[in-house]
């Protein structure tokens, strides 16, 4: 079938939206009319090539919209299903089989390298494009989705409002919830109030953290943060983010600290920020060539406890819903993160992603 996708060239070009042809849906896959987008840093990594997957592509992994054809073994879902779509796992591994699917023995050829029986699905004049990023790549009207990464929803709700629930705010959430797990009456101080960020600071209203701190050198995301429920805000380009979380700690630092920046030094804020035996998450990879700033002696000394987390550990069936639930119940204010482009407008989102005037970018295609 003949779809519209935007289409990465080369990291010096913009994204063009092309006429392509779409394959048929092969064994439990679907074809998903794509509502709205979302733009993740991911889509932009690669656009760039900061992580080097070869170009021209058809990014867009935080996709939302509406069934359209069925294969075969996709059991479970019909014609006019509305789903979000989340990132592809295996489901036979032994990280699967735990429950843990974001570090499935196949995360990354599935889902970096859009690994697909029967190549991309995606062709232009002739020529394969490299696609099925996320086993979606959903910069487009139309995408091939697989059963294993395609979550329901119902139809009364606004799919441009759920689409990033499939990766941004579902790593977010998830980290706080799924791996730091902060008990009632804690505290947690979240490194960067982007989307990720601050869908961490939400989490943490959830989870009834006590004392929420949010650190970021835009005055803009730190009133949002205060908006959606942080208790303390520090400006990291004026503030010692260590000496006033602590002291918004009453002196002996959060319980956990999650880091979305992927900045060494702002890594290292985040364990030292910590008290003893506190616990650090970590959802963004340094630059080549880089480590984070984490003393082995303080990290022996303090009892602490680091995780590196992909995807928020969550399964997406399972995880989706809990979100969809919050937001109904006004607990997500998606409303807040989100602005909305057409889909023709990619390159402004790209823009205003980029120097931050939108937190949460989406494109609308319908």
């Amino acid at each position: 079938m003949k779809i519209k996708a935007a289409v990465a060239w080369a990291p010096d070009r913009p994204f063009t939206i092309e006429t392509c042809d779409l394959a048929e849906p092969g064994p439990g896959e679907a074809v998903v009319r794509i509502v709205a987008c979302g733009i993740c840093h991911t889509d932009l990594a690669v656009k760039h090539q900061h992580v080097p997957i070869p170009l021209p592509m058809v990014l867009g992994h935080e996709g939302a919209g509406i069934v359209e054809k069925l294969g075969p073994g996709t059991e479970g879902f019909a014609v006019g299903d509305h789903v979000v779509l989340s990132f592809a796992a295996c489901g036979a591994c032994p990280d699967c089989h735990d429950g843990h699917p974001a570090f499935c023995d196949q995360f990354l050829p599935l889902n970096l390298a859009g690994a697909r029986e029967g190549g991309s699905g995606i062709v232009r004049e002739g020529e394969p494009l490299n696609g099925h990023f996320f086993a979606q790549s959903a910069f487009a009207s139309h995408a091939l989705a697989g059963r294993s990464n395609m979550v329901k929803v119902d139809k009364d709700l606004p799919l441009p409002l759920l689409a990033p629930l499939g990766c941004g705010i579902q790593t977010g959430m998830g980290t706080v919830l799924n791996s730091l797990r902060p008990a009632a009456g804690e505290s947690l101080a979240v490194f960067g109030a982007g989307s990720v960020g601050l869908a961490g600071v939400i989490a943490g209203v959830i989870a009834g953290c006590s004392t929420i701190v949010a650190v970021d050198l835009k005055p803009s995301r730190l009133a949002l943060a205060r908006a959606v429920g942080a208790t303390h805000v520090v400006d990291g380009s004026s503030t010692d983010a260590v000496e006033a979380i602590r002291a918004a700690t009453g002196g002996r630092g959060a319980h956990c600290s999650f880091d979305t920046t992927g900045v060494p030094a702002v890594a290292s804020q985040a364990f030292r920020s910590l008290r003893k035996r506190g616990r650090a998450a970590y959802v963004a990879a340094p630059p080549a060539g880089t480590v984070y700033g984490i003393d082995a002696y303080d990290l022996l000394n303090s009892g602490g406890s680091i995780r590196g987390v992909i995807e928020g550990d969550a399964v997406p069936a399972q995880f989706i819903p809990k979100m969809v639930e919050h937001y109904r119940a006004g607990k997500l204010p998606l409303e807040k993160l989100i602005t909305s482009y057409p889909f023709e407008s990619i390159n402004q989102a790209v823009h205003d992603t980029e120097n931050g005037t939108a937190v949460k970018a989406v494109l609308v295609m319908a």
